[in-house]
């Protein structure tokens, strides 16, 4: 008797801007969950440099910023034996989808972009890449015909693009792309700056690094903001709105927790001390991600290797697609001679 064919398992693609080394917001948003993923899904991790460029900046800093990256995506556990862990730009795939998806992509549907909009009122000029950067996220995606994307909510609004483009080049040129679906970590929410203002962005300057040294990460959490209304150590304090007492869930025990939570609204414990507890648990908790970080660092090779491969197995993935989406869109002369 034939023994019966696995199921395929699902793919699942996400990207990340190279900045230099991972944060916080980086870790408990998508990096912590990618590593939980890679069991269940055939995964595709990106280093998203060609997005990164339409932030503008020197371009002296991305080689280091993409291998920074690479060494966080391995320090916290990314495997490439269980995932592709690649660059963007050394797939060229990438953009060529993205060109041929401005065939349809009605413009209307880019301006009603949140982040287009947002962008465009707050800045005089913007490049066309700002603008566009929706459809070289849908190819991103569609390019290895991913099943589902691991997005925050603020990129539900880019992922339902995606999954129009995907049904109008379908309706355009026969059944090519699936519709992606979105998985949100409704359990994360949105990671907050130290400031308490603004979602945690190494350009707002409101970070912990993943792989900082113990007091590095103390100097950056002792000035973390906390509830602006505790003036004194001797005032009453509000831990639901505090964003400390939010960071405490991902890295203090329950009981540490709710004894925190009864000091601080009675006073008994001061913000100083409720950060130097979070800060000693943050430092402990990404010892082995600050462990393995080293070792990649004094092996660069490792990391080309990684990416070289990488590189070399999405490839093959994106070569089938774009010959199909090739010969669909009549992109194909030598069909006329043979």
């Amino acid at each position: 008797m034939t023994k019966p064919t696995a199921p395929r398992r699902k793919r699942v693609f996400s990207g990340m801007q190279p900045s230099g080394e991972a944060h916080l917001g980086n870790y408990l948003g998508a990096l912590r969950r990618w590593v939980e993923m890679q069991d269940q899904y055939d995964c595709l991790w990106c280093i998203v440099d060609d997005h990164a460029i339409t932030a503008g900046g020197n371009p002296k800093d991305m080689p280091r910023n993409v291998l920074d990256l690479a060494v966080s995506f391995l320090a916290v556990g990314l495997d490439p034996e269980k995932s592709i862990i690649f660059v963007q730009s050394d797939v060229h795939e990438h953009t060529e989808l993205a060109w041929l998806f401005n065939a349809v992509t009605p413009v209307g549907e880019l301006e009603r972009m949140t982040q287009y909009k947002d962008k465009s009122q707050r800045f005089e000029s913007i490049p066309a890449g700002i603008f566009n950067y929706p459809i070289l996220q849908a190819a991103d995606i569609l390019l290895y015909k991913a099943d589902a994307v691991p997005v925050g909510e603020d990129q539900r609004q880019h992922l339902e693009l995606t999954r129009e483009i995907a049904r109008k080049f379908n309706a355009t040129y026969g059944d090519t792309f699936p519709e992606t679906d979105p998985l949100i970590d409704e359990s994360v929410g949105r990671i907050m700056g130290l400031d308490g203002e603004a979602k945690m962005s190494k350009s707002l300057g409101n970070t912990v690094g993943i792989l900082a040294e113990p007091a590095a990460v103390w100097d950056r959490v002792r000035t973390a903001v906390t509830d602006p209304q505790r003036v004194r150590r001797s005032d009453p304090g509000r831990p639901e709105i505090c964003n400390v007492f939010t960071l405490h869930k991902f890295f203090t025990d329950a009981a540490t927790r709710a004894d925190i939570e009864n000091k601080c609204r009675a006073a008994e414990i001061g913000c100083v001390d409720c950060k130097r507890i979070l800060s000693d648990n943050i430092a402990q908790a990404f010892g082995p991600f600050r462990e393995r970080a080293a070792h990649y660092r004094a092996h660069p090779e490792e990391i080309r290797r990684v990416l070289s491969e990488g590189a070399e197995r999405a490839r093959v993935i994106a070569r089938g697609t774009m010959a199909e989406v090739r010969q669909k869109m009549g992109l194909d002369w030598r069909a006329a001679i043979d």
